[in-house]
Formats: structure tokens, C-alpha cells, sequence
């Protein structure tokens, strides 16, 4: 069954464009120009991945990515004339998980979703037949990592996640006590290699923090070592 991408962009044009070399390349393309009907596309149609414009009538781009987020893990990819750093870190804090500014290249799009869709949300160092990994044992009860389910559980209830989200803590769990360089997560979660930007990587981990620290302004278990990178400590 082919992947399903919804296409969000009000230009006729390249909505068009996207969805014709979309198709071309295999994917099964549900496109929408405004939220309020993409917004329906997701609980209708389940989308694989999403490409997503910011600048749109009614309800906007980020509105639209929050909006979703709450329910869906499918990777989003922004595309915008809006170049902005403040622009960028708040489409990416909204639950965007990549960032590419027009004018760009449809071959560009394509790599960049073919790198989401590439790495399934295992980290590859886990040994195989392992089905969880206890990341933290403290504060109301235990952080497992269940990579054969593909959720991160405290206790009995399930901590949402982004496949992004997933996939860089799996590389820190495995990396359990050494620090990873931005440029090693990077090419590790987002396997992409010179696309990389590392502001993604400061954004996704603080959006990660949020989630699994008990107090995201002063880390205890995703820690940052100033100047090399990112830890996980886990107690």
C-alpha cells in the first residue's frame, strides 16, 4: 500500500505541482488548500506524512500543526516563504518536524520525505528481540521505551510521541551516558546528512524535555553538555 501524503498549500499551483510529482514518486496524495478541510483529511484519511504551507487563509499553517499533533505522529514537513529563524523555531516547536523555505526544489521535498519514511522508529543499536528499555525510575514511577510498540509509557499510561520524537530518544537511550554530538543526532534520526540544520535538533529537544522531564526548565535526564551536545542520564 503506498504511503498517503497530505498536501496543505493554498496556491493552486503548487499544490498541483506537489501533488503531480508526489503521485510521480509513489505516494497516495490527498491535497487541500486551508486547514479546515485538511484538518478533516487527517481524521478522514490517516495520512502517512504531511506537507504543510504556513502562510494560509482562515487558519494557519502553525495553528494547523498543533492543532494535529495532539493525535498524530506522522511527520510534517513546513514549506514557506517565511525564512525567518523566529519563524522556523516556531513552526518546529509547533510540532513540525522538518523546515523547507520556498522557492525549492520538488527533488528536495522528495529527499527530505524519503529520509523521514526511511528509518523505521527503532533506534539500530538496540539489540534485537529487546522490547523495551527502562529510561528513568524516579519521580511517580518508570519511563519505558517500547520499541516493538513504538510508544513510551510512565506507568501504565502512554506518553505521546512524534515518530521524530521516538526516534532521537531511542539514539540518546541507546547512547545511554555518552554525550551525541547535534551533528550525530542529526544524521541519525533525521539520516539526511548535509540537509541537516542543527537548530532542528535544539528545538526537537526541548519539545522531548517537555515531555519527559519533571521540570523541562531544569533537565535532570536529557541534559545538555555545553559546547559537545546532548546526554541522557539516566538514575
Amino acid at each position: 500500500m503506498p504511503p498517503r501524503l497530505l498536501v496543505l498549500e493554498d496556491d493552486d499551483g503548487i499544490r498541483t505541482a506537489l501533488r503531480m510529482s508526489m503521485e510521480d514518486e509513489g505516494y497516495d496524495v490527498v491535497d487541500r488548500s486551508d486547514a479546515e478541510g485538511a484538518l478533516q483529511a487527517v481524521r478522514d484519511e490517516a495520512p502517512d506524512l504531511m506537507l504543510v504551507d504556513l502562510m494560509l487563509g482562515g487558519m494557519d499553517g502553525f495553528s494547523f500543526i498543533r492543532s494535529v499533533r495532539p493525535t498524530s505522529s506522522a511527520p510534517i514537513i513546513v514549506l514557506s516563504a517565511r525564512a525567518d529563524t523566529h519563524d522556523i523555531v516556531a513552526a518546529l516547536e509547533a510540532g513540525a518536524d522538518d523546515y523547507v523555505t520556498k522557492p525549492f526544489e520538488v527533488k528536495e521535498v522528495s529527499a527530505r520525505l524519503r529520509a523521514l519514511r526511511r528509518r523505521p522508529p527503532v533506534a539500530p543499536s538496540e539489540p534485537a528481540g529487546s522490547a523495551g528499555a527502562v529510561v528513568v525510575d524516579r519521580h511517580g514511577g518508570p519511563l519505558v521505551l517500547d520499541r516493538d510498540a513504538g510508544v513510551l509509557r510512565r506507568g501504565d499510561v502512554d506518553v505521546h510521541l512524534t515518530v521524530t520524537e521516538f526516534r532521537l530518544l531511542g539514539e540518546l537511550v541507546s547512547a545511554a551516558g555518552r554525550v551525541l554530538s547535534r551533528r550525530q543526532l542529526l544524521e541519525t534520526v533525521w539520516d539526511r546528512g548535509y540537509f541537516g540544520d542543527e537548530r532542528i535538533v535544539d528545538v526537537h529537544v526541548r519539545r522531548l524535555r517537555t515531555k519527559i522531564e519533571p521540570d523541562a526548565a531544569r533537565p535532570e535526564l536529557l541534559v545538555t553538555v555545553r559546547g559537545l551536545g546532548y546526554r541522557l542520564d539516566p538514575r
